[in-house]
């Protein structure tokens, strides 16, 4: 059976990690930017399967859907990220999308091609439902978030369900939708064929 060298290992070790359980054990300030609302600044204290609270400095304690949570990255990196992630693609946010509790009407990215592009650093530029675009090299991945390294490998981790696109500089299309056929995985150094061993 043709394989994904590491693939399944790095699936099994990572797909169930949630960058809500990295935050609320930081037990630190993390800026917290939500759909169609000002971004958040506060302490993740309560993190449920669809919900999360947030202790916010300035309206104290709520609760919201994760479903809502556009992207997140720890107070002290604020200043850095606002600079390099001013993009947006202004047809996408005239679009008004908004997440959407159904699956069948997300845009995926499937895991098995995003391990390769993780461990050949190939630059992604993933735009959001509101067209913010994220431009980088993926750092880790798990069944509910993606991190990725800004210039200067700054971490920024956004949720799955608000992707909208995700290409690479040439215009190379990553999602399912795409990928279904042209399974550019297969492409990959990292693919093993059942011969090669």
């Amino acid at each position: 059976m043709n394989y994904l060298s590491g693939f399944s290992e790095y699936r099994r070790e990572n797909q169930n990690n949630s960058i809500f359980k990295t935050a609320m054990s930081s037990e630190a300030d993390w800026c917290i930017h939500l759909y169609g609302k000002s971004p958040v600044t506060g302490r993740i204290v309560g993190n449920d399967v669809y919900e999360v609270t947030i202790d916010c400095k300035e309206t104290g304690e709520f609760t919201i859907k994760k479903l809502f949570v556009k992207f997140l990255y720890p107070v002290e990196q604020n200043e850095i990220i606002t600079k390099l992630i001013k993009k947006i693609d202004k047809k996408v946010k005239k679009l008004n999308l908004e997440p959407t509790e159904n699956f069948r009407e997300r845009y995926f990215i499937k895991n098995k091609t995003l391990y390769p592009l993780m461990k050949e650093r190939e630059v992604v530029f993933f735009t959001l439902l509101e067209g913010d675009i994220i431009r980088g090299l993926i750092q880790d991945f798990s069944m509910f978030d993606i991190t990725v390294g800004l210039k200067g490998g700054v971490p920024l981790t956004f949720l799955r369900h608000g992707i909208y696109d995700a290409k690479n500089k040439a215009g190379r299309c990553f999602l399912k939708s795409f990928q279904q056929e042209a399974q550019d995985w297969k492409k990959s150094d990292l693919y093993i064929l059942k011969n090669q061993e």
